[in-house]
């Protein structure tokens, strides 16, 4: 079952992605981005490239130029996350065949993205737009334009979200934080998974 959850591993090490990562694939989570603010971003991408590729998407948030790009592409890795508009970023990300979901807030934002070929939208930070925002923006979007609510999505809120026509969501603290344990990240990874199963009928 392919859940439309991106796990954001801020903060994550090298040494250790690849057992968290691990437990988010067990529990059904299998699209997973390392910001590039995280300590040796490009390693713990190519480990998890490397170990998970084939069952996973893999890629890099806080993506915030071409040069980051070009790297991402030859690394292996297959999805552009950012926490802006970059139109420049997007076009590149396209050239390198990977999939693109800058962030937006406006709809002057979603247009801008849409027209130079990103392949969703990340709605950010989700905790000031809101449901009704994206369910206001969401009315004047082309049909089938893929929305994801990031920052300020849980599993407290998931079926408000949902409602107000997301298709997936960004999870970040909720999910993980610098410090916590393969239990603690599995245990989280579950409490998603229900939550969004409930929220979407699967």
């Amino acid at each position: 079952m392919d859940r439309n959850i991106i796990a954001i591993l801020r903060g994550v090490r090298p040494d250790e992605v690849v057992e968290l990562a691990g437990a988010l694939i067990e529990a059904g989570i299998t699209k997973i981005e390392v910001p590039l603010n995280s300590p040796d971003p490009f390693d713990s991408i190519a480990r998890l490239v490397t170990t998970y590729g084939e069952r996973a998407l893999i890629g890099a948030g806080t993506v915030l130029s071409i040069s980051d790009v070009a790297r991402l592409k030859e690394i292996g890795a297959k999805l552009v996350v950012s926490p802006d508009t970059n139109i420049e970023v997007i076009k590149a990300t396209k050239a390198a065949n990977m999939l693109s979901y800058p962030g937006v807030m406006t709809p002057t934002d979603c247009f801008s993205a849409l027209r130079a070929g990103a392949d969703g939208l990340k709605f950010f930070p989700g905790s000031l737009i809101g449901p009704a925002g994206l369910a206001a923006i969401r009315a004047v979007l082309p049909k089938g334009t893929e929305t994801l609510a990031v920052g300020g999505a849980d599993a407290s809120n998931f079926a408000q979200w949902q409602a107000a026509g997301a298709d997936g969501f960004g999870i970040g603290s909720a999910i993980y934080k610098p410090g916590i344990n393969r239990a603690e990240i599995a245990a989280r990874a579950a409490e998603i998974v229900t939550a969004y199963d409930a929220a979407y009928d699967l």
